[in-house]
């Protein structure tokens, strides 16, 4: 077998594990923008002054690429990739992969799962929660209760604290609410 054709066999061999793995790309640019609307905002929130609302916008295709940075760099146990769309008044569709395969899981459910998903998110006095109304697990549609359970036990086997997918969440430091439009995240601070 020649060197170029072992190369190739190589990269198909890698590429097809990637893809197996759940690994989700993302745009190093896009983080870098993420990143530094973050740092935007920590900076101008530093000190507290009265002052009107300001705002910064991040596109969806830049939130993905930030959520796929962080899923990679945490190294993150059970969320192997997560995805959503943005659209306006605050709705939200995404899709979830699971990956429990290494971990020893009850009979009901399943050791991969891709869940779709779709919502509202709710923002109010800095907080911000996501309204689940739609979930799928694969083609099928689930109780969006399920979510809580699957949630459960990744944090029984993860020794982390159980949380639900109802809880009110702090908006990272300096936002005080957020809003989407089709593709874009509007966050105020």
């Amino acid at each position: 077998m020649s060197v170029a054709r072992k190369l190739a066999s190589a990269a198909l061999a890698l590429c097809l594990s990637i893809l197996a793995s759940g690994i989700q790309k993302y745009s190093p640019q896009e983080v870098a923008k993420v990143l530094k609307a973050i740092d935007r905002v920590e900076r101008e929130t530093a000190t507290p002054t009265k002052r009107p609302l300001k705002k910064i916008s991040i596109t969806e295709s830049e939130l993905n690429s930030y959520i796929a940075y962080l899923v990679e760099i945490k190294n993150e146990k059970f969320l192997k990739e997560l995805r959503i769309k943005l659209f306006r008044k605050n709705k939200v569709e995404g899709i979830v992969l699971i990956d429990l395969r290494a971990e020893r899981v009850p009979e009901f459910l399943r050791p991969q799962m891709t869940l779709y998903f779709g919502g509202k998110i709710e923002a109010n006095g800095g907080q911000v929660r996501f309204i689940l109304r739609d979930l799928f697990l694969e083609e099928q549609r689930i109780d969006p209760k399920v979510l809580d359970l699957i949630i459960a036990f990744a944090a029984k086997i993860g020794n982390y604290e159980a949380w639900s997918i109802n809880d009110w969440w702090e908006l990272p430091h300096g936002i005080k609410s957020v809003e989407t439009e089709s593709h874009k995240a509007v966050f105020f601070y």
